[in-house]
């Protein structure tokens, strides 16, 4: 167990002083896996538009480019660029398998119940809202969704907890979800006050991102493609600099509650 004590304050401002100093290597690293997430976008726009299943499909998929662009940023963060290794977007290696598992071990569950959620909530109609009474189908998926919803939320506290672990797959350490379990007690709420704040903001900047281009190209030029097509390029890029953001805030994290550095190995018992 770590004797470290995070600061709220101290780790926020690392993870957003590291991020804006190295802006010019940020957008060397993420211009493939952007390229591949924009396209990824695109495409399944262009089989079903507005379907659930396809909208999932494609954020399934959206993962790939995201774990390339991921485990090179941190590898940046922990280990400096000249130890990146290759460009992310340009091949898969076992480093990006070995990320991609603990991935799934430390959100799998939450990522499940999201889909779940959304599937079983589908879309409602905001008009639908304020009906008195409720209209019975709404209801219905509102009562269903319910114990998902409160079971994602519970689930997303617990893995935003342990997700700095993520780091030491991208530099090759063995270190496990139940290690950074034990790594951050006493540090519990201050690395999931980080992580949500980064994550919200990411959150809203992505949203106005898709917005505000939309809103002035279809002004413009009028239509919907292209004017659809210019916001999820600028959206997606803010969205993977919101990544990046929660990516060092996770790697600076992990070396303080650990201690770890290049060529060390972990003191903490599995």
């Amino acid at each position: 167990m770590s004797a470290a004590r995070l600061s709220f304050g101290d780790v926020l401002s690392e993870s957003f002083g590291f991020f804006f100093n190295n802006l010019a290597l940020f957008f060397h690293l993420v211009t493939i896996p952007w390229i591949l997430s924009l396209l990824l976008r695109v495409v399944g726009d262009a089989i079903v538009a507005d379907s659930l299943v396809v909208v999932l499909l494609e954020k399934a998929a959206d993962v790939i480019p995201t774990v390339m662009f991921l485990v090179a940023w941190m590898r940046v963060v922990l280990l400096g660029p000249r130890q990146l290794g290759h460009l992310p977007g340009l091949r898969w290696s076992a480093r990006e398998t070995t990320f991609l598992v603990q991935l799934l071990k430390i959100a799998g569950i939450t990522f499940l119940l999201l889909a779940a959620f959304t599937l079983t909530a589908g879309p409602i109609e905001p008009a639908a809202l304020g009906q008195v009474p409720l209209d019975p189908e709404i209801a219905r998926r509102e009562a269903m969704a319910a114990p998902l919803g409160t079971g994602f939320f519970i689930s997303a506290l617990l893995a935003l907890r342990v997700s700095f672990s993520l780091a030491a797959p991208a530099v090759d350490v063995p270190f496990t979800p139940r290690q950074a379990w034990a790594a951050s007690r006493g540090n519990a709420w201050p690395i999931i006050g980080v992580l949500f704040v980064i994550f919200f903001t990411s959150g809203i900047a992505t949203i106005i991102a898709a917005l505000v281009p939309l809103s002035l190209v279809q002004g413009l030029l009028g239509g919907t493609t292209g004017a659809a097509i210019v916001a999820w390029t600028v959206a997606t890029l803010v969205s993977y600099a919101g990544a990046a953001l929660i990516a060092t805030a996770q790697a600076v994290i992990f070396r303080r509650l650990t201690g770890w550095r290049q060529g060390v190995t972990l003191p903490l018992a599995a």
